[in-house]
């Protein structure tokens, strides 16, 4: 299956894109544990005014599928000028509140299996094509599968922090 890491060996050296597939998977695998929290734990959130877990899971879904879809969109048609996506907009347009946790679990797991797919094949190969963001300017391939590892890391410490929290502030 795609996604899946094999043994490390220490001989072996470690190129960008194994990195890359080290981290999306890894990160993958710890978000895939937070959709299972019980209720209590998915209102708790990072900070006054911050979005809960549960907010932030759906968040990670969404943000899935938009990168997906600029991966797919710099493979097919490179150069194109691609939106910024309003976090708050699909929140509030999604209701977060109210759409299944699981509905967004499957959303998440099997796009990111795609975008492990993805990035396997052209990472190294199609990075270089580039594509504006209508808010960032010119970017690449490389750096929008970079974005993805990362702002998953970012939210999963956010994830974290709330959980440490005895209660939401």
């Amino acid at each position: 299956m795609y996604g899946t890491t094999r043994s490390y060996n220490p001989f072996t050296p470690v190129t960008k894109l194994m990195q890359l597939i080290h981290d999306l998977t890894a990160t993958r695998n710890e978000t895939l544990k937070y959709f299972d929290l019980g209720d209590d734990e998915l209102e708790r959130t990072y900070g006054p005014g911050k979005w809960s877990v549960r907010f932030l899971l759906h968040h990670l879904a969404d943000s899935e599928t938009v990168e997906n879809d600029r991966i797919r969109r710099i493979l097919s048609e490179p150069r194109q000028t691609l939106p910024v996506s309003e976090q708050d907009a699909w929140a509030t347009g999604l209701d977060y509140q109210q759409l299944p946790l699981e509905i967004s679990r499957h959303i998440y797991e099997s796009v990111r299996v795609g975008i492990i797919y993805l990035a396997g094949l052209h990472y190294e190969k199609h990075g270089h094509l580039e594509f504006v963001h209508s808010v960032d300017g010119v970017r690449t391939l490389k750096q929008e599968f970079d974005k993805v590892a990362a702002h998953n890391a970012k939210h999963l410490e956010h994830i974290r922090l709330a959980l440490s929290r005895r209660h939401s502030q």
